[in-house]
């Protein structure tokens, strides 16, 4: 029997109701898909209007550019790491890697090279350190952890033995880049940030329209099953892992032009970071669901608790670690609980 309103149309049935899409809130906030980003988005407005409600000043526009003007790198290795969680892999090694692109770009600029030819060279070794990377995990069946843990020594000592100090850059390009304000509906916008934002546009186009993209999704989600239907699974693995050694690369770049110098110890524990806001975005670290977008929110996330901390004042930037870790620890609870009651 189908329901009607007075003087209205029917009622969708449920079967119409599934075949149109349409769900109650309830599906939509058990549905490992769209729950966790659901959440995270609702987390980040109440973070804001909490901030609003408490300090002067924190509903200025500005201050979320800001998010974004500060944690453009962090953008662009969540952007790589969730490619690979997405494949149900982890990468440790991309703040590692992000230092050693500020130590070669701080060393090739102090010889005198043009960063025409910097950043591509920059853009090519942590590609290929990447490359590597996925060659080991899939050819040679080495654990994610174990590879990229690997990688991760590697890229720091590499830092070292450039130079153990800090070398400043003061090429033309780069402090032009980092010095550079551009004026966007009022609001004061880095080169950085744009840069970020192109990443982020690209990667959801790659992820959503692309037979790449659903590859990525399904290996994820089965890796046999993946095989069994004919996908490219060795070749996409590979490169997912090439993708999250560009986006290291980048964003050691992005990097250097926000701190205008190289450093062996830079980025310490930033793989962390980037692991913490892809999975506090709704990447399931199994793998199969999440996006690119969410982890979006992840970072802006993290960076508003740094932000919150910051204007209060009263509390050490340590606390910015405890409350991630405690965030962290909720999201998985939350990703298990989602994943057993869709089992």
């Amino acid at each position: 029997m189908t329901l009607t309103r007075k003087n209205s149309t029917p009622l969708p049935t449920d079967v119409e109701r599934s075949r149109w899409g349409l769900h109650s809130i309830r599906d939509v906030f058990t549905n490992p898909k769209y729950g966790p980003v659901i959440v995270t988005g609702l987390l980040l407005i109440g973070m804001f209007v909490y901030g609003m409600s408490q300090y002067r000043g924190f509903n200025n526009p500005q201050i979320v550019v800001n998010l974004l003007i500060d944690n453009a790198h962090l953008v662009v290795l969540a952007v790589g790491m969730t490619f690979v969680i997405l494949t149900a892999g982890i990468d440790l090694s991309v703040g590692a890697v992000l230092a050693l692109a500020t130590m070669m770009a701080a060393s090739l600029a102090q010889s005198g090279l043009p960063a025409g030819v910097i950043i591509p060279i920059i853009l090519v070794a942590t590609t290929g350190l990447g490359f590597l990377v996925g060659v080991m995990v899939h050819y040679f069946d080495i654990q994610p952890f174990i590879a990229t843990l690997a990688a991760m020594f590697l890229a720091r000592g590499l830092c070292y033995v450039i130079s153990a100090k800090s070398i400043s850059i003061d090429a033309p390009f780069f402090t032009v880049l980092g010095q550079t304000r551009l004026k966007f509906l009022g609001l004061s916008v880095t080169p950085s940030v744009i840069i970020a934002i192109v990443v982020v546009i690209i990667a959801v186009v790659v992820l959503r329209y692309t037979r790449f993209g659903r590859t990525v999704y399904a290996i994820g989600g089965s890796e046999q099953s993946a095989q069994l239907m004919g996908l490219p699974v060795a070749r996409t693995k590979v490169i997912v892992y090439a993708i999250s050694g560009f986006c290291s690369g980048l964003a050691g770049v992005l990097y250097t032009f926000y701190t205008l110098s190289g450093y062996a110890l830079t980025a310490v524990g930033t793989e962390l970071d980037a692991i913490a806001a892809v999975v506090i975005g709704g990447t399931l670290l199994t793998g199969g669901y999440g996006s690119v977008l969410g982890s979006v929110l992840g970072v802006l996330v993290l960076g508003t608790i740094q932000t919150l901390i910051t204007f209060d004042g009263n509390l050490t930037s340590w606390w910015t670690k405890i409350f991630i870790g405690a965030l962290l620890l909720i999201f998985i609870v939350l990703q298990k609980i989602l994943t057993l009651r869709r089992a």
